[in-house]
């Protein structure tokens, strides 16, 4: 967990001034924490890594098993090798764990970056939706949730991208991955 934390702080402390605050303290996960993990290592330690955590999510009005997909990160000197290779060595769980979908979030900022390996058909944006997650740590003069305008992106597993409920609205039902 140490060295993980060390690898969000370096990773996650350049996009935004309070990104890295939840791995001060030597955890390794800022929400929920990951069910499964995808960690590249290469000669200078760790290269990358994807956490996945199965939950219900609701979607408008319907309930849905997905896999989300976070905590995703890339050490700065290997940017630009591809998102779409920590997608694919969570594919052999994801078929595992028979999910219909996977889904994750990333700031608008990302849309260029995500769209790439969308042209694969390995994922698909999802626009005109808002996220509602609650927050990590409940505090008496803060709210409980936060809403979100966030780019959804779903990954089809088990169902095709068809069967994917339409709404507005994902009630994330806990926190961030």
């Amino acid at each position: 967990h140490a060295d993980l934390s060390n690898f969000f702080r370096a990773t996650y402390g350049p996009t935004g001034e309070f990104n890295a605050i939840p791995f001060e303290t030597g955890r390794s996960w800022a929400g929920a924490r990951p069910e499964r993990r995808a960690i590249a290592y290469d000669s200078k330690g760790i290269a990358s890594h994807m956490g996945l955590l199965r939950r219900f999510i609701k979607v408008g009005d319907t309930d849905l098993l997905v896999a989300e997909l976070g905590l995703y990160g890339v050490r700065p000197d290997l940017e630009g090798l591809g998102i779409a290779h920590s997608i694919r060595a969570l594919a052999p769980a994801l078929q595992e764990l028979a999910v219909p979908f996977a889904f994750g979030t990333v700031r608008h900022a990302m849309r260029n970056h995500v769209e790439r390996f969308c042209r694969d058909g390995i994922s698909n944006i999802v626009t005109g939706v808002r996220v509602r997650s609650t927050l990590p740590d409940v505090l008496p003069n803060m709210p409980s949730t936060r809403t979100e305008d966030v780019l959804v992106l779903v990954f089809p597993i088990g169902r095709p991208m068809s069967e994917w409920p339409s709404g507005s609205l994902i009630e994330r039902n806990g926190c961030e991955l």
